[in-house]
């Protein structure tokens, strides 16, 4: 019951509701064990001894009876429901915010199909036993309370016998739990396999087809598609072996109840109303016994899915706010101060001692191969990750003393691959901002070269997109998030490969735009092309997380470093194409 004790905080404020429910079940179970009281009566007391007249009166009251158990039914059933419904909504808003709160670190390794299981599957599979699962097994312990209490009332014996068998029926329903929840814990984790696997089919549906791999991918999906097929088959093939015996022991103590109430009645022990009501008490007993497995069953789905949740729930969050962070206005002065980061335990240094100081309105390229540490350095000025060791500093403070909301506020990113939503152009340009004016929208898209291809589009700026910004070239997405990220008016502008998508051309006018956008805003511009970082108040040139070379483009050019060779080798080949189009 651990994982319902951790969880408890989400369904125990909302109890009245369940109590509610248990309230009117109690009227439910209390009028079901009656009927087979009023059978009794109606053979023995009005059958046998052919009073006849007093069957309508005996019809209509049960009518009665089963109208206010209807009703009670409803309010049983509606108010457990709301207890369920109520529990998860605060559930999934939980996730939602935990989801919002974890770092980068997290999501290095999540897996988006998995995610979505969870929040989706798993969260269903818990308001299944908060809704009903707990309901049912007090309707079951109740209506077993209830019909034995009957059956001794009417003969001892048989009540003993029935009660003979509810120990077997125990260990089997024991076992039967025991085996089924691993098995459904593995059902859980391979259905988040095949979400996962269709997500990224799915997202990277253009990588698939222009290398020709459906085959490939489709066989991908098979394997995985099997895997949960046989997850649940091995779940199945235990039901299979442990209802039956169930079903086995109800049947040998309905037989052992027919036989030796069979005798009591031709002793004249027991009378034959009493003996149908037996036979209609015991099915009270062995059905909801039997039942039970299934009760089980929900329960070991919401155990299994509780856990998963609780994964989410319980993660570590590497970046915290400590308490006293300060909310105040940015200007953007960047220091980092002998400044180590590593991302995992097993991997090298992204990045090892480096040392530099940007101060306020300074334009700072990164240069560097692939994985020298370049974007590593801007994901720590607004804390996606913590350093190992040193320190990130801004106006002279640790990153560490300000809220983040306050430190990423002020902080503007345009990435390399630019994430654009599933809504209008206009929505994607202000989400940072949606305070904005439409004239300030203009002027941002105006800037980043973005405002002539979204005015040739038929409904301009209410234009909506696809997933991803599907319907965009990649240097359309790229304007527009270069647009978004100047309508919050950053201190920091942090441009990673920003115009990688674009023409030189194209590349040149957001150039242009973005001298004026980056006065008075400490800039950090990560590019391979030398034309981007030429511009630059000083560049850093990065190798295995180390700075090797640092200095403005004129100094650096000359200086026989690595700088120079990555100049040498882009515009040898820009003089050569010359020639060759001459």
């Amino acid at each position: 019951m651990n994982t319902f004790k951790k969880l408890k905080r989400f369904y125990w404020p909302h109890r009245k509701y369940f109590y509610t429910s248990i309230f009117f079940l109690f009227f439910v179970v209390a009028i079901t064990v009656v009927y087979p009281v009023v059978l009794q009566l109606t053979i023995d007391e009005v059958v046998l001894q052919e009073r006849y007249k007093l069957i309508p009166y005996i019809a209509a009251g049960f009518f009665f009876i089963m109208l206010f158990k209807g009703i009670a039914s409803f309010f049983h059933q509606y108010t457990g429901d709301l207890f369920g419904i109520t529990t998860v909504y605060k559930l999934r808003e939980a996730l939602y915010e935990k989801l919002q709160v974890l770092s980068f670190k997290y999501y290095d390794n999540a897996r988006t199909g998995d995610l979505m299981s969870r929040k989706t599957t798993d969260v269903e599979g818990f308001r299944n036993f908060i809704s009903f699962g707990i309901s049912d097994f007090i309707e079951i312990t109740l209506l077993i309370l209830f019909s034995l209490g009957v059956m001794f009332y009417y003969s001892i014996p048989l009540a003993l016998i029935t009660m003979a068998a509810m120990p077997f029926l125990a260990v089997v329903v024991y076992k039967f739990d025991k085996r089924v929840h691993p098995a459904f814990r593995g059902i859980r984790k391979s259905f988040g396999r095949l979400n996962t696997r269709v997500q990224e089919n799915i997202s990277g549906m253009n990588t698939v087809k222009s290398l020709s791999k459906e085959d490939f991918e489709v066989g991908r999906f098979s394997d995985s598609n099997d895997n949960y097929r046989q997850n649940y088959l091995f779940t199945s093939s235990i039901w299979s072996k442990y209802f039956p015996v169930m079903e086995f022991i109800g049947n040998i103590c309905v037989v052992l109840l027919l036989a030796y109430g069979g005798y009591l009645v031709i002793s004249g022990d027991l009378s034959l109303g009493a003996l149908t009501a037996f036979f209609s008490l015991v099915w009270y007993i062995m059905g909801p016994l039997m039942n039970l497995g299934f009760v089980i069953n929900m329960f070991s789905q919401a155990k299994a899915s509780g856990e998963r949740l609780l994964e989410i729930l319980e993660a570590t969050e590497d970046v915290t706010e400590k308490k006293g962070a300060i909310d105040v206005p940015i200007a953007g002065h960047v220091t980092f101060k002998d400044v180590t980061l590593t991302y995992t335990e097993d991997d090298d240094k992204a990045l090892s001692d480096v040392t530099f100081d940007a101060t306020e309105g300074k334009i700072i390229g990164l240069s560097g191969a692939t994985g020298s540490g370049k974007t590593s350095i801007t994901q720590l000025i607004p804390r996606f990750y913590e350093p190992e060791e040193g320190e990130v500093l801004i106006d002279g403070r640790p990153v560490e003393d300000y809220k983040l909301k306050t430190l990423r506020k002020h902080i503007g990113f345009v990435l390399q691959e630019s994430f654009l939503f599933s809504t209008t152009i206009r929505e994607n340009i202000r989400y940072g901002n949606p305070e904005i004016t439409e004239e300030q929208i203009i002027d941002a898209a105006k800037r980043a070269q973005a405002h002539d291809f979204i005015m040739a589009m038929p409904k301009g700026y209410d234009t909506m997109l696809g997933e991803r910004g599907m319907g965009l070239s990649g240097g359309q997405k790229q304007r527009i998030a270069i647009a978004r990220a100047i309508c919050i008016n950053p201190s920091i502008l942090v441009l990673d490969d920003a115009t990688s998508a674009v023409d030189m051309d194209t590349e040149f006018k957001i150039q242009q735009a973005l001298k004026e956008v980056m006065k008075g805003r400490t800039t950090f511009i990560i590019a391979h092309r030398i034309s981007s970082l030429k511009h630059a108040d000083e560049i850093l040139v990065l190798e295995d997380g180390k700075i090797v070379e640092q200095g403005k483009h004129e100094d650096l050019v000359n200086h026989h470093g690595p700088y120079e060779r990555i100049y040498n080798i882009q515009y040898q080949d820009r003089e050569q194409i010359m020639e060759t189009a001459t």
